[in-house]
């Protein structure tokens, strides 16, 4: 009798009249999405009408910085995160950061406006025409529903596909009118989304490692994504094989300091087979193989060697060119590896060498600054990353050793950062999150700093400030190229924007003054922006 009662309440909840706006509120709350990102317009204002005291609405001052926000939060909360764009300038905006998610495989779902569905014919002011192709191919779903009715529908299956691996960004637009309209409620429901190893495949896997004379293992993003952190470390150590960072890795996959701790490998084809030269077994795992950038002649992988990828994007796996690719989730591919039998031991492998010690200097070098942070930081504090020509410093002298420690850009893209930072720090509220941002890349998505402050995040922000995009000055050498034009960036006063947006600020110019404003901005209760003055070199 209760379970038919309960079923009878269930069926009658679920037909119920609500307007669209109440359906799609009800679903968010139901996935656990009360945090809304947003720059809104007068296409969506009437999603706002009695908005509810329990959700949280984030107010980006530009759509590019919102969807970066978005995708940092959704990486730390581990559950898709909701953005509200206005309509097609607004979605415009925001599509570099799109990209971006799309490459992080970030789960965000854009809420975009749309003109009223009784003018679009007429090609209306602030009308978004062909909204659903807007977006795309960097979007894994893309849709303006036929009616009305079908908006709450929409929404929930753009949220069940940004959550199923390979994880991704979405897109649903919205007529202004709808908002309003009668429909019926939608019931959030369980997708499960990890998808498991083919036995055989990983059984023929679990034997050539075991077979391997010198197996190396070569992580990537997923790794940290699916869960699969410790167990990757427990794989190598069975195995005693050296591990190395992908290519343009996101996210750190592997403890920096720990003995099997091999370094990264460079986007280029010789760089990238001749560090992996002598190993008769390559394992990839949750990343492409391999993500290149500069253009360079060579063998894929040593000659000798045999590659096997476990990675979550059926794609990924297609473009890989030799090898034995598995689709499936990598931590749940780890965690079968380990359950096979321990093979014998092996004799001991070795890392990478530990970190010179690098002498204070002015102008500061990078690797002192990033020394110093190593030496000053939270252990369990969470870096965010967008300084091109420091990212080689950062890898040497401040190693990450936790998983959900670090992120950066997938796509290359600048403006992603700062923004990131700032969503991280609102989903890790009891954490430490430090941004090490290039002063060319602060100036993409410098609006961050008005929400930080808004919000009262207790954040670092670290400007790697050398007075230009000293990564294209690194790139023009490559093409014999001395006297580049736009690529000097002379006085941007980035403590009086900082303190005009609402956080605390000091410039550092000399090294004997940078552990005393470190130790100020790692312990501020609000965010702390300090602008380093350091050596441009390369």
């Amino acid at each position: 009798m209760d379970d038919a009662a309960s079923t009878q309440r269930l069926g009658a909840s679920a037909t119920r009249q609500v307007t669209v706006r109440e359906a799609v509120l009800h679903l968010m709350r139901g996935f656990g999405c009360t945090t809304l990102f947003g720059n809104p317009g007068s296409t969506e204002l009437p999603l706002f009408r009695d908005w509810p005291k329990d959700f949280r609405y984030v107010l980006g001052l530009q759509e590019s910085v919102v969807v970066g926000m978005a995708d940092g939060y959704a990486q730390a909360s581990k559950n898709a995160a909701f953005v509200n764009l206005h309509s097609a300038a607004g979605t415009g905006h925001a599509l570099g950061n799109l990209f971006t998610a799309w490459k992080n495989n970030a789960p965000v779902v854009v809420i975009a406006g749309q003109q009223a569905r009784s003018m679009l014919p007429m090609d209306p002011f602030l009308g978004a025409r062909d909204a659903a192709e807007f977006p795309r191919p960097y979007v894994k779903y893309s849709i303006e529903p036929a009616r009305a009715e079908d908006v709450p529908a929409a929404v929930a299956r753009a949220y069940y596909t940004a959550m199923t691996e390979p994880m991704g960004p979405v897109f649903v637009s919205v007529p202004v009118d709808d908002w309003d309209k009668a429909c019926e409620l939608i019931e959030p429901r369980q997708v499960i989304t990890r998808r498991g190893p083919d036995p055989a495949a990983l059984a023929d896997l679990g034997e050539a490692m075991e077979a391997a004379k010198s197996p190396v293992i070569v992580v990537g993003s997923d790794v940290d994504r699916s869960g699969a952190f410790g167990g990757v470390v427990a794989l190598a150590e069975r195995f005693q094989a050296p591990v190395w960072v992908a290519p343009r890795t996101y996210r750190c996959g592997f403890p920096e300091s720990h003995p099997l701790f091999a370094g990264f490998l460079a986007p280029m084809k010789p760089a990238v087979s001749a560090k992996l030269k002598g190993h008769d077994l390559i394992l990839v795992l949750g990343a492409p193989a391999f993500t290149y950038h500069n253009e360079a002649p060579g063998p894929f992988i040593p000659e000798g060697s045999r590659l096997f990828q476990v990675v979550s994007d059926p794609d990924q796996a297609a473009y890989t060119p030799e090898g034995v690719s598995i689709v499936a989730n990598v931590g749940a591919a780890v965690a079968e590896l380990l359950a096979r039998p321990a093979p014998p031991a092996r004799p001991s492998a070795q890392g990478r060498a530990a970190p010179p010690e690098i002498a204070a200097a002015t102008p500061i070098p990078p690797r002192y600054l990033m020394q110093q942070l190593r030496r000053l930081r939270p252990r369990d504090s969470i870096i965010v990353e967008e300084a091109p020509t420091t990212r080689e410093p950062m890898n040497d002298q401040l190693p990450i050793e936790q998983a959900n420690g670090f992120l950066t850009t997938g796509s290359g893209g600048l403006g992603y950062g700062l923004p990131a930072s700032v969503g991280v720090a609102l989903a890790e509220p009891d954490k430490r999150v430090i941004a090490i941002i290039g002063d060319g890349s602060a100036m993409y998505g410098v609006q961050a700093l008005w929400t930080a402050a808004q919000s009262r995040l207790p954040m670092t922000i670290l400007i790697v400030n050398n007075s230009g995009y000293l990564a294209l000055k690194h790139m023009g050498t490559l093409f014999q190229m001395q006297d580049l034009v736009g690529v000097d960036l002379p006085g941007i006063d980035f403590v009086s924007l900082a303190r005009a947006l609402g956080c605390e600020a000091a410039r550092v110019e000399k090294a004997e003054n940078l552990d005393g404003v470190l130790m100020q901005a790692l312990n501020s209760k609000g965010p702390f922006l300090v602008d380093v003055i350091v050596e441009a070199s390369f």
